[in-house]
C-alpha cells in the first residue's frame, strides 16, 4: 500500500492517522513535540488529544519532517491554519511534484487573510491541492463513528483519488470542484459557533441559536458568493453540516470558547481555559476584513468583532443583532423584484 504522512499529531491529524492505518496505507505522523512523540510512542496513545483511543501498530511516529515527507504519495496537513505556511517551508526542500497536499485546517492565513489554498500555491505552487472539509469531530472519527465529508479540488480526478483513498464503510466522502466554497464554509462557520456559545453562555435558549445558524449561513454565503465560491455549497456537508456539528457540540473549542466569553470571562482567560486553538477567534477578524473589501453586509461578524476586539458588552451586541433595520428575508430576491 502506498505511504501517507500526516502531518500534526493533534486530535484531527491523530483521528485520520487512525482511519487511513485500518485501511492499511502505510502512515507517517508526525509531530515536532519531543515529549509527545515519546509518549505516544510509548503508549500508543495520544493522551492530550484523544485519550483512551488507542493507536494501531501500523502508524510510524516520527519527528523526522524529511522521512515522513519522503516518498509519501499524500501529504495531509493537519495543524492549525497559522502553522500551514512555516510547515510548508519547511518541507519545501522535500517534496516532489506528484505528491498531493491535502489540508484539513479551517482557517485564514492571520494578516494576509488568504485562505490556505492560496498559502498552499504560494509555497508549493506545482502540486496539487485538496480540502477535505465536513462536520467531522475528530474524537468521533477516532471511535468509528458514521462521518460524512467533502473533498473539493480544482482537478476532479484528484478529488475521486483522495475520495476514494479516505473512504470507509463508517467515514462516507463526497467529491465538490467548489474549493473556494469548501474552504470558506469551513472556516467561516466557526464565527457563528462561537457566537451560538456566547448564546449559551447567556442562558438563552433554542430559539435564539436556531435564528444565529440560520442567518449566520445567510452571511457566510453572502461573503462566500463575492469571493467566487457556488451559492450551493453551503447547503452541503461544508455549509449548513459543518454548521449544524459545530454549533450544537461541546466537542467543538468555538462553542466552548462562546460560552466563557458569553458567561464574562476574558478572553486570555478563555484561552487559557480550552488550551487549544480558537480558529474562530482569528477567523472572525479577517472575516470581518474581507467584508469591508468585499462590501459584504455580515452583521453577526461585525457584532462578535466588536466584542472580541472592540469593547462591546455580548448582551449589547445582542440587542444591536435584534434591532437593527426591518429587512425582507429573502434579500436578494426582494432586491431583484423591486
Amino acid at each position: 500500500m502506498e505511504k501517507i504522512c500526516v502531518l500534526g499529531a493533534g486530535s484531527w491529524g491523530s483521528a485520520l492517522a487512525i482511519l487511513l492505518s485500518k485501511k492499511g496505507y502505510q502512515v507517517s505522523l508526525y509531530m515536532r513535540n519531543k515529549d509527545q512523540y515519546e509518549s505516544m510512542k510509548k503508549t500508543r496513545e495520544n493522551i492530550k488529544y484523544l485519550p483512551g483511543v488507542i493507536m494501531p501498530n501500523n502508524i510510524k511516529m516520527t519527528i523526522d519532517l524529511k522521512d515522513a515527507v519522503e516518498e509519501a504519495k499524500i501529504i495531509v496537513l493537519g495543524v492549525a491554519s497559522q502553522g500551514v505556511r512555516g510547515l510548508l517551508k519547511s518541507i519545501k526542500d522535500y517534496v516532489k511534484d506528484d505528491q498531493i497536499i491535502v489540508n484539513v485546517a479551517k482557517g485564514f492565513e492571520k494578516n494576509t487573510n488568504l485562505r490556505i489554498s492560496e498559502v498552499v500555491k504560494e509555497e508549493l505552487p506545482n502540486n496539487h491541492y485538496v480540502i477535505l472539509s465536513g462536520p467531522s469531530h475528530a474524537e468521533e472519527v477516532s471511535k468509528d463513528m458514521p462521518t460524512t465529508v467533502v473533498v473539493a479540488s480544482e482537478d476532479m480526478k484528484i478529488a475521486e483519488y483522495i475520495q476514494d483513498t479516505f473512504t470507509n464503510p463508517k467515514f462516507r466522502v463526497y467529491t465538490n470542484p467548489d474549493v473556494i466554497g469548501v474552504e470558506l464554509g469551513g472556516t467561516l462557520k466557526n464565527i457563528i459557533a462561537f457566537g451560538a456559545g456566547m448564546c449559551d453562555g447567556l442562558g438563552y435558549g433554542d430559539n435564539t441559536k436556531a435564528a444565529l445558524m440560520t442567518r449566520g449561513i445567510i452571511e457566510i454565503g453572502r461573503l462566500g458568493m463575492a469571493m467566487g465560491a457556488n451559492r450551493s455549497t453551503f447547503s452541503g456537508l461544508s455549509g449548513i453540516g459543518d454548521l449544524i456539528v459545530t454549533c450544537t457540540s461541546m466537542h467543538s473549542r468555538n462553542r466552548r470558547a462562546g460560552i466563557l466569553i458569553g458567561k464574562g470571562k476574558s478572553l486570555d482567560d478563555t484561552l487559557d481555559e480550552i488550551k487549544m486553538v480558537v480558529e474562530g477567534i482569528l477567523t472572525t477578524e479577517a472575516a470581518y476584513k474581507l467584508s469591508k473589501k468585499y462590501n459584504v453586509d455580515m452583521p453577526i461578524t461585525n457584532e462578535i468583532y466588536k466584542v472580541l476586539y472592540g469593547d462591546n458588552e455580548v448582551k449589547e451586541s445582542v440587542i444591536n443583532l435584534m434591532l437593527r433595520s426591518k429587512t425582507h428575508e429573502m434579500e436578494e430576491v426582494a432586491i431583484k423584484e423591486n
